[in-house]
């Protein structure tokens, strides 16, 4: 297909695909929409962040000091909380490894069947809450629960799984080692298969084989994988508070802002230390692979010659992987089993069951339902529209310092949502809506914008995808025949985009339903609660955990229906826009 070279639009040649169009200066239009960018991600993520730093650094008269953080670590209460979250975080990071790469390595290296199935099973965990997780882990694996009552009554002894920062480890381990398994099963796929054969060729098997050639070929997704793991243990909120372990970082942060009030500079202290560790963590996986070179001068998928492996080492494997199977899929069954309980106590399963648990959730927590899809639509739709617009400034304009827009919505990743949430209050305090004495922080819109916020680089990444995917010269070809820049925008580059997007809106939506860090500290009235919300509200009583797992239960079940949903539109729309993309490569 000729490309028009006319100079419709202020076009000059056709640039290299992925490359931002060529422009003689850049549009009004697209430094208005990269100032709204800006605006936002300054009002509602650099200066709250900015203001939490602010605090931990000032008296209460403006004069800077240093003395908030030497008291922090003169209180023996923050430095045991300091350390046991970092031996959280870190231990977890371990265990979560452990269940991660042999069911990456198995599934991906060896001619396995169900090898899809057990992947996918591997990456539920992602959509239950953490928090939710861990009563139903009490009552399967703690002091009574059904394993130590079973194991009792057989031989005589207990496991003390759940007890103190074990329990903590084990929930945070389950829950997030899918962020290891899924980076790592891409790449392990990219692997070029001629570097194992030659060094099977070589006489390495085995042991050998896996540590010393195909792990280090796979660093990069382990160490993605093992970052993003460390960063969510070290700022999870939810799971101690349940668990009744307040001697960790984000629960003190809670606990000090909560309790003492927002003029305490220790909870800003706690803020900033979080911080600092979540960008160190990301900086220290960055610093491992710098100066090495993973490239395989070939697509490792298509190369790949599955191994088979022996009767009884498929027996051996296929008993692991069950067994793994069936601890970190043990919360879900735990959950549904408690929210049909009538009655679950010192028994191995409920002595009763009774669906009253999702009568009172439904009669006394359906504005929860609501909230949630309401809130979690307009940040997804926030998201989604941040998100093209970040994406189609960096790629198809010549905006000076562009890519700022992106590393600044990026950062979010860094910031735990305790912080955020922090911040808001701190930044916005005493601000009212205006014509009313209703203040701003005591509105449901705080909770929303805390979940665009922490959402945005979901949305972000899932934009970039797509735009780097769409074709320059459609849009081109759609300017030289007196297509307006807008006009282009609306007609061919977003409904071309479509999948992403999509992508995008569902995974900001599914993930924000069960955030709970924010949520606790900007929810000021039950009335404004999200489902999230109110299952923690649930959980803190014996009586409440029926009514909070079965809302647990509808929370999972929204979030599986929108995952599935999503991957059946965006197979339609990439089917549907796929002979486009061909024609333009034509």
């Amino acid at each position: 297909m000729n490309t028009p070279t006319a100079a419709a639009g202020g076009l000059q040649a056709r640039p290299r695909p992925g490359r931002p169009v060529a422009a003689v200066g850049v549009r009004p239009g697209v430094w208005l929409a990269a100032a709204l960018v800006l605006g936002f991600l300054l009002l509602f993520m650099v200066l709250p962040v900015g203001r939490v730093f602010y605090t931990a650094f000032v008296e209460a008269d403006g004069t800077p000091t240093v003395g908030h953080f030497v008291a922090f670590f003169s209180q023996g209460l923050m430095k045991e909380s300091f350390l046991n979250s970092l031996y959280v975080a870190s231990v977890s990071s371990i265990f979560a490894a452990l269940i991660a790469v042999p069911l990456a390595y198995f599934t991906v290296r060896f001619d396995f069947c169900g090898a899809i199935l057990i992947q996918t099973l591997g990456v539920l965990p992602l959509i239950m809450p953490p928090f939710v997780g861990a009563v139903a882990m009490q009552l399967i694996f703690g002091r009574s629960g059904s394993l130590n009552l079973l194991l009792g009554e057989w031989f005589g002894v207990t496991l003390p799984i759940m007890e103190g920062l074990n329990g903590v480890i084990f929930v945070e381990s389950i829950h997030y080692f899918p962020f290891i398994l899924m980076n790592l099963t891409v790449a392990l796929r990219n692997i070029d298969g001629a570097m194992e054969e030659a060094a099977m060729n070589l006489g390495c098997r085995g042991w050998r084989l896996f540590w010393r050639v195909i792990f280090p070929l796979a660093l990069p997704g382990f160490v993605a994988g093992a970052s993003l793991v460390f960063v969510k243990v070290f700022d999870d909120l939810g799971t101690p508070l349940v668990l009744g372990q307040t001697n960790l970082l984000a629960p003190q942060a809670y606990l000090r802002i909560t309790q003492v009030g927002l003029e305490d500079p220790m909870g800003y202290v706690i803020s900033v230390i979080m911080i600092v560790f979540s960008i160190a963590a990301m900086a220290l996986s960055a610093r491992v692979l710098k100066g090495r070179d993973y490239a395989t001068t070939q697509k490792g998928g298509g190369s790949i010659r599955r191994r088979r492996l022996s009767p009884l080492g498929a027996l051996a494997a296929y008993a692991w992987i069950g067994a793994v199977l069936l601890i970190v899929l043990s919360p879900h069954l735990g959950v549904l089993l408690l929210s049909l309980a009538q009655v679950w106590s010192f028994s191995p399963l409920p002595d009763a069951y009774t669906l009253a648990h999702y009568a009172t959730v439904f009669q006394d927590s359906s504005g929860m339902i609501k909230n949630t899809l309401l809130y979690c639509s307009l940040a997804a739709g926030l998201d989604v529209i941040l998100g093209v617009t970040i994406a189609y400034l960096i790629f198809r304009t010549t905006l000076p310092a562009r890519q700022w827009l992106d590393w600044i919505a990026t950062a979010s990743l860094a910031v735990p949502g305790i912080v955020l949430a922090i911040g808001f209050l701190r930044l916005f305090k005493g601000i009212t809506l205006p014509g009313t004495d209703t203040l701003l922080t005591s509105t449901w819109v705080m909770i929303m914008l805390a979940y665009a916020v922490r959402r945005l680089p979901y949305a972000l990444r899932s934009c970039v995808a797509a735009l780097q995917q769409v074709h320059v010269s459609l849009e081109e070809a759609a300017e030289s025949l007196g297509a307006t820049a807008l006009r282009t925008i609306r007609r061919v580059t977003v409904p071309l985009m479509a999948g992403g997007i999509l992508a995008g809106f569902v995974t900001s939506f599914i993930t924000a339903a069960v955030e709970l860090s924010a949520t606790i500290l900007l929810t000021s009235a039950e009335s404004q609660a999200p489902m999230s919300y109110g299952i923690y509200l649930y959980m803190q009583s014996v009586a409440g955990r029926g009514p909070g797992a079965a809302l647990g239960v509808l929370a999972i079940v929204v979030v599986a229906i929108g995952t599935y949903l999503s991957h059946g539109v965006v197979e339609r729309t990439q089917s549907r826009f796929a002979p486009s993309a061909k024609e333009a490569q034509a």
